[in-house]
């Protein structure tokens, strides 16, 4: 980063935390009201406070979002296919077989059109 952008753009050091925290409230509370608006008329399950909500929003961060942002999204489906189209077809093969490796000791047995002829 050179000094003039740095200079140019300051504002961003200052308005870039408090929106972090905005957003973080927003989304909090967003989930707080939907969660005790629609769960214990439909499941009968207890209301939520706001701390709670937000820890549930870090708990499927984790569990469905993962912790990366490099490997989802359109561009790391452009970077997974630029590997696969730089391999060579013998790297390409040997993927193939330690993926259905992998697979196999989860009991998932290769289709038909994935065995070899």
């Amino acid at each position: 980063m050179d000094n003039t952008w740095v200079k140019r753009n300051k504002w961003i050091f200052f308005v870039g935390p408090l929106a972090l925290v905005a957003f973080v409230a927003l989304f909090g509370e967003m989930v707080m009201h939907l969660w005790n608006w629609l769960l214990p008329m439909l499941f009968g399950w207890r209301q939520i406070s706001f701390w709670q909500a937000l820890g549930l929003l870090v708990l499927c961060r984790i569990l469905f979002g993962g912790m990366s942002h490099n490997a989802g999204g359109p561009k790391g489906r452009r970077r997974r296919s630029d590997q696969w189209e730089a391999m060579t077809p013998e790297e390409r093969e040997h993927f193939r077989q330690s993926w259905r490796a992998r697979c196999d000791n989860f009991g998932v047995s290769p289709t038909e059109s994935d065995k070899p002829a």
